[in-house]
């Protein structure tokens, strides 16, 4: 008897050892799920108010189903406004009205082809008249799904498209088994634009998200960590080995990000060009030139990626033989970080950034200094393969000045095409006296310092 009840409470206490160890499991779960959830709303607020935008547009949809009012006006077909707010309610306004309009397009030719389709095949005999819808459904359905690969209507078109097939073989088939096919056609496509409709209407009156204010603010801040990085880089590079800061590190980092900044952007300029006028985007807004500035700005980043494995590399070049071009690599390095950072804050305050000409001066004067020394017998009596890292770091510098003085160009670009504000003419005559450097101006930046003239 005692035995057995030993084994009794052992089995007793192996039960609850597992029940108290998955009651464990599923509290790290869910603690996990929490603190995702709430990392995901710091990150972006704006997720939060989408998730309740998107929540009331199906709500206030679904009104169509549940009262019988509505319902006996379109029957089952009011699910589709509710189908409709689900896959066409987006993040962004221009998002939600590029899927919005390509679907009440495409509902509304893929409908009437198909209404046209089975009023053309009814006047035949049975046998001919499925014939005729099955040629009908497979040319339309062919010809469509090629069209899907042309690049310029695959960016924009691509699920208008899709709907226009579904849409036309569901009416065409189904007209088939059903005489009603002008009201079932009807029907299908009142829901849907209900469905369209509040759906744009929540998603730009009730705190409105802007992609082409987003493609405006990561055009901006990519250029500024550019402008990071080469802040540090004169500072670490040429610092003694025991003295770097490791510190530093992170925010040397943060141009990686710029690297692989072409999806997005592609992405938000596509929608971009589907939003109204807002805020401090007119009609029309050169999107495009935002595009040429994102890729000059990754341009530049690889030839930063690369002069970054310089800094981070484990065999260092002797500091005796840094220190000969230490002065203007710090000088192009700084100059061009000043001109970045200024080019980033023209870009987000809309104004024309008119101070950046002068420290693209300074750095394509050094630049030019440089080359020069190079030409001499710089590195007397020195191996040589501890001078071809310190060349290749000088070339390298030299060639993100060239970027950086295209990426100027661009922004000046977009500042005309976008007719950014004009800051004070005395403000701009007195940093043109303190910062302008008297030396001959080089052919790029005189086409700058040309637009400055032209500004004031």
């Amino acid at each position: 008897m005692a035995s057995e009840s030993q084994d009794n409470v052992k089995g007793l206490t192996k039960v609850w050892g597992w029940v108290k160890g998955c009651f464990g499991k599923i509290v790290n779960v869910v603690t996990g799920v929490a603190k995702d959830a709430k990392k995901l709303g710091e990150e972006d607020p704006r997720r939060v108010v989408h998730s309740f935008k998107v929540g009331l547009a199906i709500t206030l949809v679904s009104l169509f189903y549940y009262f019988d009012f509505f319902y006996e006006g379109f029957g089952v077909n009011a699910m589709w406004a509710v189908m409709t707010v689900v896959v066409v309610f987006e993040f962004s306004v221009g998002a939600t009205l590029g899927k919005g309009v390509n679907r009440a397009i495409a509902t509304l030719l893929g409908g009437a082809l198909g209404v046209g389709a089975h009023r053309l095949a009814s006047f035949t005999g049975e046998k001919i008249e499925c014939i005729i819808l099955g040629m009908s459904v497979f040319l339309i359905a062919a010809v469509a799904t090629f069209v899907r690969f042309f690049p310029k209507l695959k960016a924009r078109y691509d699920y208008g498209l899709l709907i226009f097939i579904l849409t036309f073989s569901l009416i065409s088939v189904s007209g088939y088994r059903d005489d009603e096919v002008l009201d079932m056609a009807h029907r299908r496509l009142s829901t849907i634009l209900i469905g369209g409709s509040a759906t744009v209407f929540i998603s730009i009156f009730i705190c409105p998200i802007w992609a082409g204010e987003d493609l405006h603010k990561i055009t901006a801040a990519n250029i500024e960590k550019l402008g990071t990085f080469l802040e540090g880089f004169g500072r670490e590079y040429f610092r003694v080995e025991n003295d770097k800061n490791q510190e530093n590190r992170t925010s040397l980092d943060e141009y990686k990000s710029v690297l692989n900044s072409k999806g997005s952007e592609d992405s938000l300029v596509n929608f971009a060009k589907w939003e109204p006028r807002h805020g401090k985007f007119r009609y029309r807004q050169p999107w495009d030139q935002y595009l040429k500035i994102g890729s000059l700005t990754r341009e530049c980043a690889y030839k930063i990626d690369a002069l970054n494995g310089y800094l981070t590399s484990d065999v260092q070049t002797p500091i005796e033989i840094r220190s000969k071009i230490q002065e203007s690599c710090t000088k192009m390095s700084s100059e061009c970080s000043v001109a970045l950072r200024e080019l980033a804050v023209g870009i987000k305050t809309m104004t024309c950034s008119l101070s950046a000409d002068p420290h693209l001066l300074n750095a394509k004067t050094a630049a030019k200094r440089l080359k020069s020394s190079l030409k001499t017998n710089l590195w007397a009596d020195t191996d040589l393969l501890e001078i071809v890292p310190a060349v290749t770091v000088a070339s390298l510098l030299i060639e993100i000045v060239s970027c950086t003085v295209k990426i100027a160009d661009a922004v000046h670009e977009l500042a005309s095409l976008s007719k950014f504000k004009i800051p004070d003419p005395q403000m701009i005559k007195q940093i043109s006296l303190e910062k302008t450097p008297k030396t001959p101006r080089t052919p790029s930046i005189e086409a700058s310092h040309n637009f400055n003239i032209i500004v004031e």
